[in-house]
């Protein structure tokens, strides 16, 4: 039986959590933006901007509903089409000012498309992955180790299989090559029932803190020169680009008339292109590409 409320709690529970840790880091709170969906449903956007350690830090709940899917949802799930549905989430992205702090995004989610005289067809998806700028192995092993001994704790085939799609879909098909060091990542996941499903996603929900705060305190006082910011906002591009080109649920967003304000609230208040830009041979920047934005294993 599908309990929408308890995913509703935990999901909220979850954003309170991780706004009242980062403002114990940080010298602001979050702005809370509370809105209402014309079509069905709402949220709250919760955003941190100039503060010490975050440029941007954002971080929405939403819980929205209608009776007409979007393309992007029909087309990958042709059975739900003409049914009543409901979604909810949590979603994050950070962008910290120190380019020795990784990038980091993370959310978990819940759909349910539900017609009378019928089952309810609903599934979980989520996950994390974090970008670095000028990363550090012990960091990323860290991050990659967190989320193993989380889903262990569930079925020792998750992470890998879950790294592998994390692996997968956050690459950018057209530059050829990953958006950063990956993590993991999942979708239509039903297969565990409704308890022990829920379970898990609450599970790597509160990973995040954990698999994150450790790296942001170890690098947040690092000094870096004005190239290296330049360096990190022209990597920023390729997050720009990711969201905007590939990512499923900015299109859903959009296609759903979600809020725009909160849908692109992942995108970085800072950014550069540079055209054919290389980097120099042996350099820190050099490193990223041969090094770290590769299909690893990074545990191994």
């Amino acid at each position: 039986m599908v309990n929408k409320d308890l995913v509703n709690s935990r999901f909220q529970s979850l954003q309170n959590r991780i706004i009242e840790t980062i403002e114990m880091v940080e010298t602001k709170t979050f702005l809370h933006d509370s809105w209402q969906r014309p079509e069905g449903g709402g949220g709250n956007t919760c955003i941190l901007e100039n503060g010490r350690i975050f440029e941007r830090a954002g971080i929405g709940f939403s819980h929205v509903y209608g009776s007409q899917l979007p393309k992007s949802a029909t087309d990958a799930h042709p059975e739900i089409e003409n049914r009543k549905w409901e979604a909810m989430g949590v979603s994050l992205v950070f962008h910290p000012h120190n380019p020795f702090i990784p990038t980091v995004h993370m959310n978990v989610r819940f759909f349910v498309a539900t017609q009378d005289n019928a089952d309810d067809v609903w599934w979980f998806g989520g996950g994390m992955d974090l970008t670095p700028y000028y990363p550090f192995e012990e960091d990323v092993i860290h991050f990659h180790q967190t989320l193993k001994d989380g889903l262990d704790q569930f079925d020792e085939k998750l992470y890998p299989d879950y790294k592998k799609q994390c692996d997968e879909y956050f690459y950018l098909k057209h530059r050829n090559e990953p958006r950063g060091i990956g993590g993991i990542f999942f979708d239509d996941l039903n297969k565990f029932g409704f308890i022990k499903t829920s379970n898990l996603v609450f599970s790597i929900g509160d990973l995040f803190l954990n698999a994150y705060m450790p790296i942001v305190q170890k690098r947040k006082n690092n000094e870096y020169t004005d190239e290296q910011k330049k360096f990190q906002l022209y990597r920023r591009g390729r997050y720009v680009e990711f969201n905007l080109l590939q990512d499923r649920g900015t299109l859903f967003g959009i296609q759903s008339k979600g809020r725009t304000e909160s849908i692109l609230m992942s995108m970085p208040p800072m950014v550069n292109w540079s055209y054919d830009w290389t980097p120099k041979k042996g350099s820190a920047e050099e490193e990223l590409y041969t090094k770290f934005l590769i299909n690893k294993d990074w545990l191994s």
